[in-house]
This record gives C-alpha cells, structure tokens and sequence, in this order.
C-alpha cells in the first residue's frame, strides 16, 4: 500500500505521527462502453450546450443551479475560500462505540505509526480498547474538513470518515405507523428461525460470484480468440477543441441542403374557396 497522506494524531499535548492509508479498495472488474456493430469505443466529450465545443479543462467551471439562476464559481472563487490544508487529526472526544450508528460511517482509512518511536500510537490504540471508547476527530482531506472516528481494527488505528448529521435523511414512513399485533408465539417461532442461522461472522467465508463469472466469461472468450484489437476499438478521435467546429459545420450543412430541398418543391396556393369544397 502507498500512503495517501502523513499527518499527526492530536488531543490536550500528545502527537502522534501517523501515516494514512486507504483500507478499502474496488474490486469489480473494469468495463468501458463499446459500439455494439463494430466493437468502437465510446467516449464521452465535455461540450458546451451553447456553443457546442469540446472544452478542455482548464476553461470549465462549476456551477451552482437553484431551478431558475445559475451561479457560475471560478478557481479564483474556490481559492478565496478557507481551504483546509491542516494535517493534523483533532480529537474533538471521545464517546462510547455504541453510541456511533453505522449508517454514518464513510470512508476507511489505517494509520500506521510514522516516527522512531510507536509507544504514543501503541498507547493511544491500548487506551481505547481498554475504555471502549472511539475518539471523534476532525481532520481535512481532499481540502475538505471532515468529521471521523477514530477506533481499533485488529492492532492498527482505523480511522473512518462520518457523514455529517444533515447528510442522513430520517426514516419516516406512514405505513409503520399502523399499529399490527404480535403475538408471543409467532415472536418465539421467528427467534427460532433467527437461531438456526445464527453463526459467527466470517467475511472471508463470502465471494463476489457475479465478478468471479464475470471474470471467468473474460478469459474464455481471450483464450478462444474471441476478441478484437484494443488499438482498432480506439479509431481516429477530432483534435480536442475541433469537434464541436466540424459538427456545427456538418449541421449547417445538413440544414442548408434541406432548406434548399424545401424551397425547390413545387407549391401550389389553395383559395379559400377550394379549402372550403375540400373539406
């Protein structure tokens, strides 16, 4: 693994130096888009909706749209605002684990002990296990600041970004609030059924099986030969910045010669008269 960033553990006056890493990663195998007819690739272009260009990255901008106003943010907007470059994860406190419900956890991260000497990290790791207790921190990633919690997974710090309170919506649905009878025994027999499946979690115990097929299916067809070349999928793409010339020009075209077409049809002027005997 690479370590994404380095920074420092803080709360009243220790320092924990630190290192962190992503825990996570993706595992689905890598599709792109491809023409059904002749196997092209398909790409997708950033054009303007006014001037219909190709526009590169350095000439766009973000936006913010209400329904009816649209606020355009330069660069030199974002860097007007307090960006977050601090590398310091900020204990804010510590709470007990439970308190902490899973549906705000985010992203993970490990930490690993950066320095000569581990004993702040291997104390602060001890302290927490021994308390059972997560420590709520701040830190900034990406120039964002972010909430997190900060706990033990095996014998690293995890820390593990939280989504912020207005970022989970409430679960309010009308049709729980009719009230259905429960009797003991129907409660009984479903602790009965929850008993015989109970186990103890093993995650290693559990496969993806649609991208084992998935990747089963692509060494198939390879070692089959059937597949094309990954060069002649590509084919000749327009110059970034002239694709959206050569399409208003083919459009121009295009609505030139049927307004050419249009006006050469021979037309014939009704009167009134014959309007009113036709219908």
């Amino acid at each position: 693994m690479r370590s994404i960033w380095t920074g420092a553990i803080t709360f009243g006056l220790v320092n924990v130096p630190v290192k962190v890493y992503s825990a996570t990663e993706d595992h689905d195998v890598a599709l792109h888009q491809v023409h059904d007819a002749d196997g092209g690739r398909i790409r997708y272009q950033r054009r303007c909706e006014i001037c219909a260009k190709v526009i590169p990255y350095d000439h766009i901008d973000k936006a913010y749209d209400d329904g009816d106003h649209t606020v355009v943010l330069s660069s030199g907007d974002f860097a007007s605002l307090p960006s977050e470059h601090s590398k310091e994860i900020d204990v804010v406190e510590f709470v007990p684990s439970d308190q902490i419900d899973p549906i705000m956890l985010d992203k993970s991260y490990f930490l690993e002990p950066d320095g000569k000497s581990s004993k702040a990290y291997v104390l602060l790791r001890r302290t927490l296990e021994a308390t059972d207790r997560t420590a709520i921190v701040h830190f900034a990633l990406r120039q964002k600041t972010r909430l997190g919690a900060l706990r033990v997974h095996g014998d690293v710090l995890m820390l593990q970004s939280l989504l912020w309170d207005d970022e989970v919506r409430e679960a309010k649905f009308a049709s729980l609030d009719v009230r259905v009878k429960i009797s003991a025994k129907e409660l009984d027999m479903s602790a009965a059924l929850v008993e015989s499946f109970a186990a103890d979690f093993a995650p290693d115990a559990f496969s993806d099986d649609y991208q084992d097929e998935l990747r089963a299916l692509i060494e198939a067809r390879l070692k089959s030969g059937d597949a094309v070349s990954t060069e002649a999928t590509h084919g000749e793409a327009a110059e970034e910045g002239e694709g959206g010339e050569v399409l208003d020009l083919m459009e121009a075209l295009r609505r030139s010669v049927e307004a050419s077409r249009e006006r050469a049809k021979p037309t014939r002027k009704r009167t009134a008269k014959q309007s009113r005997s036709a219908s």
